[in-house]
């Protein structure tokens, strides 16, 4: 049987997640606000270098209460809008909903805590490179993988049924028994990338990569990240970290999310990707000066 699935968050990793889902057969609800009628009219639309499919219709609502009890939800918003979740998340929820969060940074299971018992919080970590192009459109350069894990538990069965759905959609996803290790490793790739492209002039990853101080500096972000989570207990090798260079140069002209939501004066996660991960390396007795100091340029671009 179709799970009932609801998606909050109509952004890039929303619709794409969503759709794939969706087109795989599973129930899904959209939650959609400013873009609704475009979303509603025309779908959704995924682009890749195979070409192009579109899901129509598409179910979308303008409110949570119009969607109901679903067995799943999956948290797209940005970690920015976590204040909306008081009110999003309570007519989702059924006794034995699932509510996933794929929001990048550190904080969030912790954040949904507040609403949903611990037991329901699960956690995934998008490797994945696509952005939203216009309503309803997505464009995607790398498909990459999900890792999926239970907040403050080793996966469960219910942990693998949810990796099972991704994988029947065609998204690549693994379980994971330690959900706050692998939030550590993506941050490897968060932190300098994603911060870089805005505290750098607004440039996309290829030019990162191919200014030798630029990769320097990644390169060394990479090591105060992997310092910081070794000293909390979390093990992040040095060839991960190599590879999630290696990875990002074919990735193209690449922008990353916050990227994107700077070029649009949206608010960037500061907090999560960069201020929580900070609070917790000092809190653990580990010297960060080049994140700190990122974090500090991020604060005053976006005057978070």
């Amino acid at each position: 049987m179709a799970e009932r699935i609801a998606i909050l968050g109509a952004g890039a990793i929303g619709l794409f997640y969503g759709a794939r889902l969706a087109v795989s057969g599973q129930e899904v609800h959209f939650l959609v606000r400013s873009e609704l009628e475009a979303v509603r009219s025309r779908g959704i639309t995924l682009q890749s270098k195979e070409g192009s499919e579109t899901l129509s219709p598409v179910q979308v609502h303008a409110t949570a209460e119009s969607i109901g009890p679903v067995d799943l939800v999956f948290v797209t918003l940005k970690a920015t809008a976590n204040d909306q979740l008081a009110q999003l998340l309570p007519p989702l929820l059924g006794p034995q909903t699932a509510v996933v969060t794929l929001q990048n940074g550190l904080g969030n299971e912790e954040v949904l805590a507040q609403w949903v018992d611990r037991a329901q919080i699960l956690g995934g970590l998008c490797f994945i490179a696509c952005m939203r192009v216009a309503p309803g459109v997505v464009s995607c350069l790398h498909r990459g993988s999900i890792t999926l894990g239970e907040y403050g538990r080793p996966a469960s069965d219910r942990t693998r049924h949810v990796a099972a759905l991704l994988e029947q959609a065609g998204v690549p996803c693994r379980c994971v028994d330690s959900l706050a290790e692998a939030r550590w490793r993506k941050l490897v790739w968060n932190i300098p990338f994603n911060g870089l492209s805005v505290a750098a002039g607004g440039i996309t990853t290829d030019v990162i990569c191919a200014d030798p101080a630029l990769a320097a500096e990644v390169r060394a972000l990479m090591e105060e990240v992997r310092t910081a989570a070794h000293a909390l207990g979390y093990d992040v090798p040095a060839a991960f970290a190599q590879k999630q260079f290696d990875v990002t140069p074919p990735m193209g002209p690449y922008q990353p999310s916050s990227l994107v939501d700077f070029k649009a004066s949206r608010p960037l996660e500061v907090e999560a990707i960069w201020g929580e991960p900070l609070r917790r390396a000092v809190a653990a007795g580990v010297a960060t000066p080049r994140l700190a100091l990122l974090y500090a340029l991020l604060r005053r671009l976006t005057k978070a």
